[in-house]
């Protein structure tokens, strides 16, 4: 009973922490089922916002201590509404010099709230469709990381930014 507790608990205080956040405009993730398999994309379908505003976007990682590197790198691809495509490879760092894991969270697990670009205005009217993917490479390997452990949940958020 206790053990199926837990996720549930997590949800509960995650909605608690977002459901108060007057910066956020969408904020979506989706479960790592075991480890992230190199060919496994995590999509979001996102309807514009407001197209007089500029918005920070992010992408968002938790992960755990199963997670052996110091950096991760990513694909993004966001796709617009009338077809135009950005794809981007991107190196995050995810733990420091001494090997001590980034992110903040008092549990096992650490999230990571990671930049992908700033002050973005989404001009054209429609969807937009997100796509993120691992790219890990072990160092003298050819072969890209097939199955990445530690990484639970990969998410996208966009943002107002601060008022200073």
């Amino acid at each position: 009973m206790l053990r199926n507790s837990a996720p549930l608990f997590f949800l509960l205080v995650s909605f608690v922490f977002t459901s108060c956040d007057p910066n956020r405009v969408f904020d979506v993730y989706e479960t790592v089922p075991n480890k992230w398999h190199k060919d496994s994309v995590a999509t979001f379908n996102i309807k514009a916002p407001d197209s007089t505003n500029a918005y920070n976007l992010f992408v968002n990682l938790r992960n755990t201590n199963a997670y052996k590197y110091n950096n991760i790198f990513l694909i993004v691809e966001m796709t617009f509404p009338h077809g135009k495509t950005l794809k981007d490879t991107l190196e995050y760092k995810m733990a420091d010099p001494t090997g001590k894991l980034l992110g903040t969270g008092l549990t096992g697990i650490k999230e990571n709230k990671l930049w992908y670009k700033e002050q973005v205005v989404f001009k054209e009217k429609g969807n937009y469709v997100v796509k993120i993917q691992h790219a890990m490479r072990e160092n003298g390997k050819v072969n890209g990381v097939v199955e990445l452990e530690g990484i639970t949940d990969v998410g996208f958020r966009i943002e107002r930014p601060s008022k200073k």
